[in-house]
């Protein structure tokens, strides 16, 4: 019992700060997206978005899956630390090289000559990463969210420093590069000062050897699901334009701010956690079904509200040349509403199986998508848009029922946890977009906040009167963070 409220306590203070650092990041990188984007033009997103593709499925390669299994073991060895540490170093310069040999073929084939130049000192994410991925590892599995989190908030506060300072003296594309380049390099840095993991002596080849079967596996999940979420860019890109891919790519970016933030948080937190009382089956499906409630309490409204509030928010916010990408930012939305859930199903499955059903899974949902971007692709960017939507609802359905064989939430308590929050987030949707009609004529700042006030309120109000367990538990929550804020 002990053991367990301590889990909780764990848990509960690591997503708080976890959230918290996220939220501020959040807010923060939406400011200086905001500033930056109304100082370049879509042509540069665009380059950027296609090197983006690179960057990440290089950085999928050199982790290859390792520190998700230094996180799933029960007291990796230092040996283990040392042997995956030179094994990312190794594999990023490598790729660091190959990858800057490569830019000048790529510049040719979409036919910006700029993204050669650009291309090389991006690509300088891949070593500055490497370094300081066994000390984000330990400071996770040793639940050390304040200071992980401090650490992300100030290395973005640095980064969106020079982003905008280069981005408002005329550096175009180059403030986004400064700002990833930037951010990657203090968080080493600040790692590496605050943790006391040091790669002294050698290692054995046979520690990665007995950690590869699982972790290769999760690699190539990895790389499969990291291309097939980016695919479409590097065609929007070349079968469209430039300018037509920043507009998806900024749209992609603001509806990925909230969502991305949110569940990085949950994943970062609930794995680990789980992975301790994966043997408990009770404890562990009733956490798996809490963190999928309360996701969904969290996430269902904001995706609502930025679908309702998309036309103000631009309008408010970005320069008129970024207008064209409100309809995609509005269908893109959509696909929130499912990421969340499936990224918590994956999560189970990365606990309880050994690796082989996610990579299967992952085979199906790509043959899928592949038969959806092959549809999609050749109509127009609305279109893949929409794809991306029903992909997104596809990966839920069935990341969720190949979870049904390793616990005991089932089908039907998953429905009755999703329903009340799906009823009151409609009911907070329509609520708005009824307001809209009366406002239409007013200031876009207060017609701005006041949508935003109508949501937080009526979400509320109706989640307190229809007496939602998520919103209970929520509060529940927040006074155990509080009260242990005020004890000394």
């Amino acid at each position: 019992m002990a053991e367990s409220t301590q889990l909780t306590n764990n848990v509960t203070s690591g997503v708080a700060w976890s959230v918290a650092e996220k939220i501020g990041s959040a807010l923060l990188q939406a400011v200086v997206s905001i500033v930056v984007a109304n100082a370049i033009m879509p042509m540069d997103m665009g380059i950027m978005a296609v090197l983006t593709v690179f960057t990440t499925l290089a950085q999928v390669v050199v982790d290859s899956g390792f520190s998700q299994t230094l996180i799933r073991k029960a007291a990796p060895t230092a040996e283990e630390y040392r042997a995956i540490f030179r094994f990312n170093i190794l594999s990023s310069l490598i790729l660091y090289a190959l990858l800057s040999i490569a830019s000048p073929a790529i510049a040719r084939y979409y036919g910006w000559p700029l993204l050669a130049t650009v291309a090389p000192v991006l690509f300088l994410l891949l070593p500055l990463n490497a370094l300081c991925v066994i000390q984000n590892t330990i400071m996770v599995r040793e639940f050390r969210f304040a200071q992980l989190s401090t650490i992300t908030f100030a290395s973005s506060l640095i980064s969106g420093i020079i982003a905008i300072t280069m981005a408002l003296t005329g550096f175009g594309i180059w403030s986004l590069v400064g700002q990833r380049v930037s951010m990657m390099a203090a968080k080493a840095a600040m790692l590496w000062w605050k943790s006391n993991w040091r790669p002294r002596s050698a290692q054995r080849a046979s520690s990665l050897r007995e950690m590869a079967p699982y972790s290769l596996r999760l690699m190539t999940t990895d790389i499969i699901n990291s291309l097939y979420n980016n695919i479409a860019q590097l065609f929007i890109g070349n079968i469209y334009s430039g300018s037509v891919l920043g507009y998806f790519n900024q749209a992609q970016k603001l509806k990925d701010m909230p969502v991305n933030s949110t569940m990085q948080s949950v994943q970062s937190v609930t794995f680990p956690a789980l992975s301790k009382i994966g043997d408990n089956d009770v404890k562990f499906s009733e956490g798996y079904r809490r963190v999928v409630m309360l996701t969904a309490f969290i996430m269902f409204p904001i995706m609502a509200g930025l679908i309702a509030t998309a036309e103000d928010i631009y309008t408010l916010l970005l320069k008129p040349r970024w207008h064209p990408a409100i309809p995609y930012f509005r269908i893109l939305c959509i696909a929130g509403f499912f990421y969340p859930i499936a990224v918590v199903a994956y999560n189970i499955l990365k606990v309880k199986s050994n690796g082989s059903i996610i990579l299967r899974l992952e085979i199906v949902k790509k043959l899928i998508m592949t038969v959806i971007l092959v549809v999609t692709i050749p109509r127009s960017v609305t279109a893949i848009a929409w794809g991306l939507v029903v992909a997104a609802a596809v990966e839920m359905i069935l990341n969720f029922v190949s979870t049904l064989r390793y616990t005991t939430f089932s089908v039907l308590q998953f429905m009755r946890t999703m329903l009340p929050i799906v009823v009151i987030t409609a009911l907070m949707y329509a609520l708005i977009i009824v307001e809209a009609n009366y406002i239409a004529s007013w200031h876009v700042a207060l017609r701005l906040i006041v949508k935003i006030l109508t949501g937080i309120l009526a979400y509320t109000s109706l989640a307190y009167i229809a007496r939602s367990e998520a919103f209970n538990e929520a509060i529940s929550i927040v006074k155990g963070l509080l009260n242990k804020g005020k004890r000394p």
